[in-house]
Parts: C-alpha cells; structure tokens; sequence
C-alpha cells in the first residue's frame, strides 16, 4: 500500500517507534525499522502512507510511554534536518539517523508530567536561545538548571550546559576545532591533521618548553570553525524563518530616496542584472563576509589574539 507514496528519492517516512513519521527511509530499511523498534502508538489512520485523514488524525504523536501528546513543533525541525540526512544517504549503506537517538529520547519525553505541551527538547531548545539573546555566562545558566530542578524534581532536563551543548552539536550547531600554524603558513586540517609540523615553515604543532614537547599537546593556535552548511539548513528549516528568508524579493523599499536594506543599494540591482539565473530564485542565499582584526596585508601595526571571520545573511529584514 505505501510503495505508491515514495518521494522522488524513494524514501518514505518511518511509523516506527523512533522515528515516529519524522525521518524518511528507503522501503526496504523500513521494514527491518519496524521490526527492531515496533510499531509506533497512535498511528492508527496511514495518513502519510495513503489513508485520507480524517478528523484530527495527523495532529497527534506516539508520547514517551504510548500515550498521545499534542504535536510538537521541534518534530518538523527534525523532519528537515534529518530528512536532508537521508537523502545523502548511500542506498543500502547504515542509516544516518543513529546519531539522533537522543535527539528523539528528549523529543518523545514530556517536559514535566502532565505537559503535553512542551517537550523536552523544545523547552531546552528555547532555553539556550534566551541565553544567547540576552547574553547569560555558561554558569548562570547552570546555575539556572539548577534551580529548575529544585524547584520542579520531576522535570526532565540536562545537568550542565556542558550537557546541552553536546545535545545542541548532534542537531548541527557545534564547531570544529582546527589548529593552525604558529605562523600562519597552513591548517592542520585533512590532509595535513596528523602531521606535527608545519608542512610550509617546518615549524612546530605544539607549544615547546625548553625545546621539548609538554605532557599535554597544546597547539600554538586555534581556529574555531562553524560550518555554515547546517546553520543555512537551520535557517529553511522553519516556517517562521524560511518565509524570511525570502523577504528581500517583497520588503524592497517603496521611496526610492530611502535605503533601509542592502537589497535596496544599487549594488544589489546591479548584481540582479549580471546574475538573472540565480537572482530568479529568491531563496538563494546572499551572504557578506564581514572581519574584524583581519590583516590580509600584514601592514597593521596592532597584534590580535583574535580574528572573528563573520558571514552575515542578507536574505533578512533589518
């Protein structure tokens, strides 16, 4: 019955117990699914595997014990991410939804007994998200963790932001540490991440005392990487958001004296007129790379122990 309602890919979503409808998988990895994990509850009209819906049919989700909880909306970020996951998946090879098991443990828990609302992973999500707006210490927010669970036992949260980071990294907002040359020559990176000398000026990885090695490797620098790939992911992976990204083609600015955005520069109709093909798809990704204590000439006379590279989206409002 669902061989009809493959997508184009041939992946399907996946009714069992872990996957609960949110990730995608190819008809014969579907069934070995549903056999290790079971069927989930409450899926009682196939309604993503041909069954017309009726009534509320698709509003609800498996809850952590069986029981039934209102949808939650961190459910289609998941989708989203993972979905793209699969997607890159080899036929036939492991699937990549293994990494996600915790993700989907904090999606199908409760937040607090008796909260359909929330789950979770939502509550946590939305919790580091005020922590950056309004700039709160790593031990501020453990010290806030803290009190939540005093003041509520039973609420299923993480002990640490130490713990929520590595949650937040597995759903594609962590770094990458890269080490870099001492003098700037070269990355320790692909290639060259296991070789202890700088391929360029022989000069050494690792911080020397007395001319030997400490006990400790401690490379001389570090660039801290944010992959843009999974942040750009991140961005279409909401309704809220992935509408604004496409504000630039409809928030132009109607006097033309006023200039409130980069799309209303000339240097954006300019970049329209030598670019039509990608110009013609307004969810294209315009980006501005923006650096503060970069020395590309090597002319400035100020050392910095830091040099933030920045790429800046311009597919949003101001």
């Amino acid at each position: 019955m669902a061989k009809p309602f493959v997508n184009d890919r041939g992946f399907i979503k996946c009714p069992c117990r872990r996957c609960l409808n949110n990730a995608s998988h190819q008809l014969e990895d579907l069934e070995s699914h549903i056999f290790r994990n079971g069927f989930m509850f409450g899926y009682n009209q196939w309604i993503h595997h041909g069954e017309p819906a009726t009534g509320n049919a698709g509003t609800t989700v498996a809850g952590p014990s069986g029981g039934i909880h209102e949808r939650d909306e961190m459910f289609d970020v998941l989708d989203d991410i993972i979905s793209e996951d699969a997607d890159e998946d080899v036929v036939g090879g492991p699937s990549s939804n293994d990494q996600y098991d915790d993700l989907f443990a904090a999606l199908r828990s409760e937040l607090y007994p008796g909260v359909s609302s929330f789950s979770s992973l939502n509550f946590l999500v939305k919790l580091m998200h005020l922590k950056v707006l309004n700039k709160w210490t790593n031990k501020s927010f453990d010290e806030l963790l803290k009190l939540l669970k005093l003041a509520f036992p039973k609420i299923d949260l993480v002990e640490s932001h130490y713990e929520a980071k590595k949650l937040m990294t597995k759903m594609g907002l962590g770094y990458s540490s890269i080490h870099v040359c001492k003098n700037d020559c070269a990355l320790f990176w692909k290639e060259n991440s296991l070789k202890d000398t700088c391929p360029v000026c022989s000069e050494s990885r690792w911080k020397l005392q007395s001319g030997k090695r400490s006990g400790k490797n401690v490379p001389h620098k570090v660039l801290r990487y944010f992959p843009v790939g999974p942040r750009l992911k991140w961005l279409f992976a909401t309704s809220k958001t992935a509408k604004l990204m496409r504000w630039h083609s409809t928030g132009k600015s109607k006097d033309n004296d006023v200039m409130r955005h980069p799309v209303d520069g000339k240097s954006w109709q300019e970049f329209d007129k030598r670019h039509p093909q990608f110009a013609g798809d307004v969810r294209n990704v315009r980006l501005g790379l923006a650096a503060d204590g970069f020395n590309p000439f090597g002319n400035m006379s100020l050392s910095y122990s830091m040099w933030p590279v920045v790429l800046t989206t311009y597919n949003l409002p101001p």
